[in-house]
């Protein structure tokens, strides 16, 4: 068996030929080659020794990729040809390392990250094949493997076929069965959005009406027709197919539906995570089936927790889903919502903490919504109004020193609505204006 100078002999021997080429070309000169070669063997004895670790590959692999950024400078401010390229021994250093700990999950991220990045994407499928039969049951890298097949390569069946394989591994993952649901959702929102564009998601049978504003702008319609200007008049995409179109099961978002029937199967109609899977479809405010799915998860939550307080948030969420605080819908879907928090927290007084954080979280929502500067002046004193009432009740049930809403404010700065942040802050200064802490965050949102 070779020992480790051997192995690295032989590395260092392939490499002579492109050094040599490089001091040939004048890309590098002799002392910066001797250099290089010294320090390749010094790299190559520390990782072929017993005691090496994987920080010892990704340290010679941040030397290579310093070489290799060098190379491509010199080549382009001289001019000169090179068909050569320090990627190569990148990934083979890369490909040892992953061989030798194979365990080190940070190593195989970085190999991922790296082919990815240099568009290697027939090595990047091998990689990603390695990595989950090596770690099957780590379901962070079927998501990944499934997120970047329908990113990157548009490929929803070789996505799914990973989302479900990891499935058959990790069951117990709440984070799997929610990325799978996930990334049907997001499907279903690919294929609403080319029917948009292809002017599939209308009735073209019916002739436009005349009239209309006149100091609107007429914009023709986008059809299959003026996509394809070739496609002729017997090709024609039957009228009748087209309106069937709508209801097949990915566009009324059967499917992420099916994936959410069996993951409360699998979790016993955890209600907790109910509530995790209304959150992300939530998301999807603008997919034309998502409230259809949003109403299957309240029902479920209806039938199978009804006590629950994640009922009820769920319920109160979707009184105001989708509405904008100047349609005519909205004040009659607020008084419905408002309502329903009052008799929750009547009849369930332990619910009050919670509920008011996701009330306090709505208002705030509603009152950061696009558009406010045609609100009713009205409903935005009623939102203000139970943004102050809530945010009291949250700071009555969690120990009435203001510590509850400065824990809610840092919690909005860090998913990244400042605005809200500061808005929060300002109201419960006005109630709680001797909380240091609180003051404090006033001063850093401020800035």
């Amino acid at each position: 068996m070779a020992g480790p100078s051997d192995k690295a002999r032989f590395y260092l021997e392939q490499s002579a030929t492109e050094l040599n080429e490089l001091e040939r070309k004048q890309i590098f000169t002799r002392e910066e080659i001797s250099s290089i070669a010294r320090k390749r063997s010094d790299f190559e004895h520390i990782i072929n020794a017993r005691g090496s670790h994987p920080s010892d590959y990704m340290r010679y692999i941040e030397f290579e990729k310093n070489v290799d950024a060098l190379r491509r400078k010199r080549i382009k401010r001289l001019g000169v040809r090179y068909k050569g390229s320090g990627q190569r021994s990148i990934y083979a250093i890369y490909n040892r390392g992953t061989r030798k700990f194979s365990g080190e999950l940070a190593l195989w991220m970085q190999y991922i990250e790296f082919a990815r990045k240099d568009k290697a994407y027939k090595r990047l499928n091998e990689i990603l094949t390695a990595v989950v039969r090596l770690h099957p049951t780590k379901p962070e890298l079927w998501v990944y493997a499934a997120n970047y097949f329908i990113d990157t390569q548009g490929d929803i069946t070789d996505a799914r076929s990973y989302m479900q394989r990891g499935l058959r591994f990790c069951k117990n993952s709440e984070l799997l069965w929610l990325e799978y649901a996930k990334l049907e959702t997001i499907y279903v929102g690919k294929i609403a959005g080319r029917r948009r564009i292809l002017g599939l998601d209308v009735d073209r049978t019916k002739k436009p009406v005349a009239g209309g504003d006149e100091d609107m702008i007429a914009l023709p319609e986008v059809t299959a027709e003026d996509i394809n200007p070739s496609l002729r008049k017997e090709d024609a995409v039957d009228e009748g197919a087209l309106q069937n179109l709508a209801s097949v099961p990915v566009l009324t978002g059967s499917i992420p539906i099916a994936v959410f029937d069996s993951a409360m199967k699998q979790f016993k109609n955890n209600p907790a995570l109910a509530e995790k899977f209304f959150d992300m479809f939530a998301e999807f405010d603008r997919v034309p089936c998502i409230k259809r799915i949003l109403q299957h998860v309240l029902e479920h939550l209806q039938q199978t927790s009804p006590e629950a307080v994640e009922t009820v948030t769920c319920n109160l969420r979707l009184q105001l889903f989708s509405l904008h605080p100047s349609s005519e819908d909205f004040p009659t879907a607020l008084g419905n919502a408002l309502e329903l928090l009052g008799a929750a927290i009547g009849q369930r007084p332990s619910y009050k903490a919670p509920i008011s954080e996701v009330a306090v979280r709505q208002m705030l929502s509603l009152l950061f919504s696009d558009g406010t500067e045609d609100m009713d002046p009205v409903i935005l004193k009623v939102l203000n109004s139970r943004l102050r009432k809530y945010a009291r009740l949250l700071d009555e049930a969690s120990g009435g020193d203001g510590a509850a809403i400065v824990e809610l404010a840092k919690s909005l700065q860090h998913e990244g609505k400042k605005s809200d942040a500061r808005v929060l802050v300002r109201t419960g200064l006005k109630q709680w204006g001797a909380n240091e802490e609180l003051q404090q965050l006033h001063s850093s949102l401020d800035t």
